[in-house]
């Protein structure tokens, strides 16, 4: 019988996992810590190994006691992958899958969401009826509608493109920018050129991977491209953004505010509880105060439909190769 173990296994996965494991004939195992030194022996006997890291996996061991029990293949319940060392997933002979689409329409509507929490000033407004006992409605706050809005995207993939379905439904003109064409997104969107979506977009919403070439892609100069007047959303990679640059811009007023699921560095603390007040990044607290910026801790893609296909997707691609087949996704090929 196939075995697989399974690294950061959440509860609400568990059920997805039993039902896959009982129809497909696998036997699971299953923990809710990392793949570590510690905790690598999990996998003796399997044929491969699932993780959603949180995490850089960055203990040599661990791949070395990979390989020496059987392990073919790292499977990744994620997107993303830059947590995987591939110079030693190549010195050990072990493959590499994730799971690039699982629901894009999960992190299309936080995108919107965000979006239009900013729009409607609904944190400057709790602010001051939470701080001030101030109920009024000033003329600072007023909102405009989305219809009479552009909503510009960097990255027009399987999320951008399902971002400006929705936009576009709601009556928003959408212009993208992507390296790649897609005639097939145009009745959505206008495409056109990176600096043209930042100084004519009110919303500017961030769909790329992460590459060396993307990361810091939004920094001083171009938030200074940007309307005074414009929301930058990111629920892509938290890299993609210069931080400071942002806070700056912010505090000085160059934009409107900033919808964040994700930032540099926050696996140090997105997905953990019980810190201490020292722990928390001095930037996280920054932005955290201000009324006009919304943060999520990297939960875009927690729905239901998103879990299921993770887990499914991942183990179906695990049993693939234990079966001696191609899996959907091979990401260090």
């Amino acid at each position: 019988m196939t075995k697989i173990a399974m690294y950061n296994v959440s509860p609400i996965e568990v059920p997805y996992i039993e039902d896959w494991a009982k129809k497909n004939d696998v036997e699971i195992k299953t923990t809710d810590q990392a793949l570590t030194s510690a905790t690598v022996d999990l996998a003796e006997g399997c044929s491969s190994v699932s993780l959603k890291p949180l995490g850089p996996v960055d203990e040599e061991v661990v791949y070395q006691k990979l390989s020496e029990y059987g392990v073919k293949c790292i499977g990744l319940r994620i997107v993303g992958f830059n947590t995987i060392n591939f110079d030693w997933t190549k010195k050990y002979n072990l493959l590499v899958t994730n799971v690039p689409v699982y629901s894009p329409r999960a992190i299309a509507e936080m995108t919107v969401t965000q979006a239009m929490y900013l729009l409607r000033k609904i944190g400057e407004f709790r602010y001051r009826m939470d701080h001030d006992h101030d109920f009024t409605w000033p003329s600072n706050l007023i909102s405009n509608e989305i219809y009479n809005l552009t909503v510009g995207l960097i990255g027009v993939g399987h999320i951008g493109s399902a971002v400006a379905e929705i936009f576009s439904a709601m009556g928003a003109k959408v212009i993208a920018y992507d390296v790649a064409y897609n005639p097939e997104f145009e009745p959505f969107l206008t495409y056109t050129d990176f600096d043209t979506v930042l100084k004519e977009a009110d919303i500017v919403s961030l769909h790329t991977p992460l590459f060396p070439s993307t990361e810091n892609m939004i920094g001083e100069k171009q938030l200074k491209e940007m309307k005074k007047s414009a929301y930058l959303i990111n629920c892509a990679r938290g890299e993609l953004v210069d931080t400071g640059a942002l806070i700056k811009a912010l505090q000085d007023g160059e934009i409107a505010g900033a919808g964040l699921d994700t930032l540099a560095g926050e696996s140090s603390y997105f997905g953990h509880t019980g810190l201490t007040d020292s722990e928390i990044p001095e930037d996280y607290k920054t932005l955290a105060k201000m009324p006009n910026v919304v943060i999520t801790p990297h939960s875009a893609f927690y729905t239901e439909t998103s879990i299921r296909n993770m887990v499914q997707i991942c183990l179906t691609d695990q049993l693939t190769i234990a079966k001696g087949g191609r899996p959907r996704s091979i990401v260090n090929l």
